[in-house]
């Protein structure tokens, strides 16, 4: 029998550059055995500057220009980490995030670009937007360019730097706005004679360029302030504009100078082998690393180049190999655009144009951006020849889910639940059937429950915190206050450094969340297994009667306090086939606590947590305890953002099949329909709550931030769910 290969390294990647995009792909091709990958960064994706001024003049769409790192982190078998980095602690071997607590390394790289935000300027940073990073000028463009259409902003534009980054960018946007219709109104700002970092020929075609678009140049022009109203020159003029961006050069980001790494004009010195100088654990690359013995400009060229010697070093500094040194070219060829579908073309001094040159550009782009999106399938190990009989069945064409996808079906726990003989214990108020057991301990009702979750993401703090939330609704469901946890944790096998740092995220994450909801953790148990699974044993207390799922009443509405599909998003990810965004979305929702939504739905005559068995499998466990039928408007309700177009290329939960026989729906089998049965983790809570207080009580759970909804309503039995 093959022992799966036990973790004993950490190497974190800092920031999703053009440099770590391509050593994740380069690691899923081959990966090293031994190591756990991680990635960081602010967002589930990456903005590739090549398509950006495209993408501005709406040649691209935003998912043509963004890398998923999502998808391209779990092709390598990396996990993701969306947070940002603001800090790192050499000695310690940390990396210090905005939100979550610090992440551990044995060898980490930071390759995180550059800022063009002037934080010098006055006024900058409250009417300004720099042109990197990429994906919030991308967003705030959007964002203005959509204003503008709704007539809520004139088009007009000013960028202050008059580099090849402003000139590209100013072209493009009045090409948007002009193809949108509009009259655009835009000035190039720039404080020396001409555009910077070309030769007078090309700078000269690229003015004859913004001039034939109506662009104005100024040159030998310098900003005082940015306002409300645009941008204040030292001369006192002002010109007005709706929109500033600033495009006059590459900034260091901030948080570099609070640290200990060597830095040259505030960008992280490196040695040819790309380690950061006086550190071999430590590697940079792409626009924020500056290399002495080979300065060059920030150029995205240089970042796709440095890919294959940062994957090859990475690998050698865990296994005590020799590092590769890096030579950049001294010149390289720049295309840039021209607003429409035509570019310069420059190297060496010379310099032509035309939209033969954009089409060789879009061809150049598309390309890196189909390396990083078309993947190569995942490999699934090869069955032997010879299966028992039923073998096929059971394992299907699709991997196990994780989460509750993997619960076992309800038909079956059923069975064997009635099968059970337990004495009578007349301090055990409820038993199986409902989300928790309801106690009578010392005069006082306590309720009890379990839960546990197999991983269903490579990222032990943000799985703690769903797995924490998911088994605090069974006691938030009904009506309980959270009184004390234990965890059941199963690592995969690791070294004892590993061990201690996945520990330590887990117990921190889940300690927050039951800190948060009032209960300690009080103990637990761990072990080694094939793969990490984190469970919550949780108890509550609760004043009164339990909110249980018995008490529905004909006429109630029901209400639901989150959407559905985490399911069919999940198994589609395990595939590669979800979108980073959806799932980063969704998972964000899971990881978020709803106290105070079980505290608005106080109230209720019935309530339970919608997770393994999915919506239709919940709400028909009210029906049948409470003898009533339930008709439910199909549009109203909230699905995750994908999860109805994943299902309708056919894409569904293991779990999909059981819940569908377990709690059969009368009305139309549509996609969305379908998600009725999708399991949920960390789901929404479903209520009957009278038909009076339904908007109410919706209106106060949609101010809390819940994606509550009026979902149907209950009337006479037998129990029975049909679709409106």
């Amino acid at each position: 029998m093959q022992m799966p290969i036990p973790l004993t390294r950490d190497i974190v990647l800092v920031g999703g550059g053009h440099t770590h995009a391509l050593v994740l792909r380069k690691w899923g091709m081959n990966p090293l055995p031994g190591v756990r990958l991680t990635v960081i960064n602010p967002g589930p994706t990456a903005p590739y500057s090549g398509m950006l001024p495209g993408h501005i003049a709406g040649h691209y769409t935003r998912e043509e220009l963004e890398i998923d790192l999502v998808r391209l982190a779990r092709f390598a078998g990396a996990r993701i980490i969306v947070d940002e980095a603001v800090g790192i602690d050499q000695d310690r071997r940390l990396i210090h995030l905005k939100i979550r607590q610090p992440i551990g390394y044995d060898v980490a790289s930071i390759d995180i670009g550059i800022t063009a935000e002037m934080d010098r300027l006055a006024g900058f940073a409250e009417f300004a937007t720099g042109a990197k990073p990429l994906d919030v000028f991308s967003e705030r463009w959007r964002d203005f360019r959509s204003a503008v259409a709704d007539g809520q902003k004139r088009p007009r534009v000013a960028v202050i730097g008059g580099g090849v980054a402003g000139v590209e960018l100013s072209m493009a946007m009045a090409h948007a706005l002009g193809r949108d219709g509009h009259d655009p109104d835009i000035t190039v700002v720039e404080g020396t004679g001409g555009i910077t970092g070309v030769p007078a020929a090309t700078g000269r075609k690229l003015q004859r360029a913004m001039a034939d678009q109506g662009v104005r140049f100024l040159s030998d022009t310098r900003v005082e302030a940015v306002t409300t109203d645009g941008i204040v020159l030292t001369t006192g003029d002002t010109i007005e504009a709706d929109l500033v961006v600033g495009a006059a050069g590459a900034y260091p980001h901030r948080w570099l100078a609070d640290t200990s790494l060597p830095l040259v004009d505030g960008f992280i010195d490196i040695e040819d082998s790309l380690q950061v100088r006086g550190d071999p654990a430590l590697f940079a690359c792409g626009d924020c690393a500056h290399m002495s013995s080979h300065p060059r400009p920030k150029a995205g060229v240089f970042a796709v180049r440095a890919a294959p010697i940062l994957y090859d070093n990475l690998r050698a500094a865990v296994t005590g190999q020799r590092l590769r040194p890096f030579k950049p070219q001294r010149d390289y060829l720049k295309l840039i655009s021209l607003g429409g579908k035509s570019a310069v073309a420059e190297k060496l001094g010379f310099a032509v144009s035309g939209p033969l040159l954009w089409r060789w550009k879009n061809r150049i782009d598309t390309r890196f951006m189909q390396s990083l999106d078309d993947l190569p399938a995942m490999q699934q190990p090869d069955r032997p020849e010879y299966l028992a009989d039923g073998v096929a069945d059971i394992l299907g064409d699709k991997p196990l889910c994780g989460g509750c996808g993997a619960k076992v079906g309800g038909d079956v726990l059923k069975q064997s639940l009635t099968r059970l003989k337990t004495p009578h214990r007349d301090d055990i108020l409820t038993g199986p059937g409902d989300d928790a057991a309801v106690l009578e301990v010392g005069g006082k009702r306590q309720v009890i429950t379990t839960d546990h979750l197999r991983a269903f993401i490579d990222d032990p703090w943000l799985m703690a915190r769903i797995t924490a939330i998911h088994a605090l609704g069974d006691v938030w469901a009904m009506g309980a206050q959270p009184q004390a946890a234990l965890a059941q944790i199963i690592l995969p096998r690791m070294s004892d450094d590993l061990q201690a740092r996945t520990m330590d995220e887990i117990m921190g994450a889940a300690s927050a969340v039951f800190a948060d909801a009032g209960a300690a953790i009080v103990g637990g148990h761990t072990t080694m297994g094939s793969e990490l699974t984190i469970g919550f044993t949780v108890t509550g207390l609760v004043d009164g009667p339990a909110i249980t799922v018995k008490g529905a009443q004909p006429g109630d509405a029901i209400v639901l306090t989150r959407p559905i599909g985490s399911g069919t998003i999940l198994a589609a990810a395990m595939q590669m086939a979800a979108n980073g965004r959806h799932v980063t979305a969704m998972l964000n929702e899971m990881a978020r606590p709803q106290h105070d939504a079980a505290l608005t739905l106080t109230g209720a005559h019935a309530m339970t947590d919608v997770t393994g068995f999915g919506l239709a499998g919940h709400l028909m466990t009210i029906c049948r305890e409470s003898n009533l039928s339930a008709v439910l408007d199909l549009e109203a309700i909230p699905t995750y953002d994908g999860a109805i177009d994943l299902t309708e290329q056919g894409h569904h939960s293991t779990l999909f099949q059981p819940n569908r026989e377990s709690a059969p729906v009368f009305g139309p089998d549509s996609a969305k329909a379908k998600l009725l049965h999708d399991p949920q983790t960390a789901g929404g809570f479903l209520a009957a709550v009278s038909p009076d207080q339904a908007a109410g009580i919706v209106e106060t759970l949609q101010r809390q931030g819940h994606r509550a909804a009026i979902i149907g309503r209950f009337g006479e039995g037998p129990a029975a769910i049909t679709l409106q």
